[in-house]
């Protein structure tokens, strides 16, 4: 009898450390600068799901960003033009559902002035105002939180930028996706939402 309880308290043991570990898709953006690593929530999946298409395609790797505001935000991607995003590809309706806001760290999609809040998934922003922005909530989609590296957001925004706020020395990006495992990503302080994927 002792033989056969230690058997399955050894099966037991094997069966549960040859389970893996649960892991997390999560955005990493490289810059000269440093780089960030970016949570993207479920329940904005559309949005989650053209981020994860745009970083594993290598859309963003000629891009740079291109917009640094200091006590408003850092956005990069494809950058703004004088005709708008109304022909882009890259267009999704909002998912203001999910009730986000624009917290220190904010992950969100830019957009033009479109009536529909259209927002335009190839160009992202952090917000780096230690205040939030609530202005913006409502407005513009938030998918996401800087879950390490807002130290170098804090930077890039103080780097010298010609008169539309575009920082003199280019910053690329390289934008991939990557797993992490949940003690990974709470090691930087970041609590995974619960029901998370």
């Amino acid at each position: 009898m002792k033989y056969f309880t230690l058997m399955s308290l050894c099966l037991l043991i094997g069966f549960t450390s040859c389970t893996p570990e649960k892991t997390y898709q999560v955005g990493e953006i490289k810059t000269p600068m440093g780089d960030l690593l970016v949570w993207l929530y479920d329940d904005t999946p559309k949005h989650k799901a053209a981020f994860i298409e745009l970083a594993e395609s290598g859309y963003w790797d000629t891009y740079s960003f291109n917009r640094v505001i200091d006590d408003f935000v850092a956005q990069g991607g494809c950058p703004d033009v004088p005709e708008g995003f109304a022909y882009s590809v890259h267009l999704l309706e909002p998912e203001f559902d999910a009730g986000y806001k624009h917290i220190y760290g904010a992950f969100g999609a830019g957009r033009d002035g479109n009536p529909g809040k259209l927002s335009a998934t190839c160009q992202f922003y952090i917000v780096q105002n230690k205040d939030g922005l609530a202005r913006l909530d409502g407005d513009y989609m938030i998918y996401g939180h800087v879950i390490k590296g807002m130290d170098l957001i804090d930077a890039m925004v103080k780097v010298e930028t010609d008169d539309s706020d575009e920082p003199l020395t280019e910053i690329s990006v390289n934008v991939t996706m990557f797993e992490m495992t949940a003690g990974e990503i709470e090691a930087t302080g970041f609590k995974i939402p619960e029901g998370s994927l």
